[in-house]
């Protein structure tokens, strides 16, 4: 039996979760199953392509809304955290029933900046399963309380470079 890993992709940067799609397809390459539940994605035209990477990664979602959460009014980012919270519970019955080999959380962290979510919840989370499933988690900022759980954190910065013209 194989221990599960747990990594975090996190920073400023653009690709945290066009990095954590990679990692997808590298284990699809493995004959691994992977589950990639998205968060604050929205549903969006980019979306579309994930219907293309079944059967070996499917991709879950639980916004109904075509605006960014931000943008949505206070009744609608309501609704949407909860649906967004349901998104959680799927992950949690994912790594209960052990139905993935990776499990990617795409923009998790982003929950814990809007405060749809606690780290505590992550925490319970990871606890609830994972011996043998490798997470891998997304979001700008990693919260300091849930360093003791990861075994990777991987920081993506972007770089200015002003060229001359």
């Amino acid at each position: 039996m194989k221990k599960g890993k747990i990594q975090v992709l996190c920073g400023k940067g653009s690709g945290k979760s066009a990095c954590a799609v990679g990692l997808a397809v590298n284990a699809a390459g493995r004959n691994q199953n992977i589950v990639i539940i998205q968060f604050l994605k929205g549903k969006s035209e980019e979306n579309a392509i994930r219907d293309r990477l079944e059967p070996e990664i499917r991709v879950f979602s639980f916004e109904k809304s075509e605006k960014p959460y931000c943008q949505l009014s206070k009744e609608e980012q309501e609704e949407e955290a909860s649906n967004m919270r349901n998104g959680l519970g799927f992950a949690k019955k994912v790594l209960s029933t052990r139905d993935c080999d990776v499990l990617i959380l795409d923009e998790i962290l982003g929950l814990l900046d809007y405060g749809i979510i606690e780290a505590s919840d992550i925490v319970k989370l990871l606890e609830a399963g994972g011996e043998e499933v490798d997470i891998i988690m997304t979001g700008i900022v990693f919260p300091e309380e849930l360093f003791p759980f990861v075994d990777k954190i991987t920081r993506i910065d972007s770089v200015e470079i002003k060229k001359e013209s």
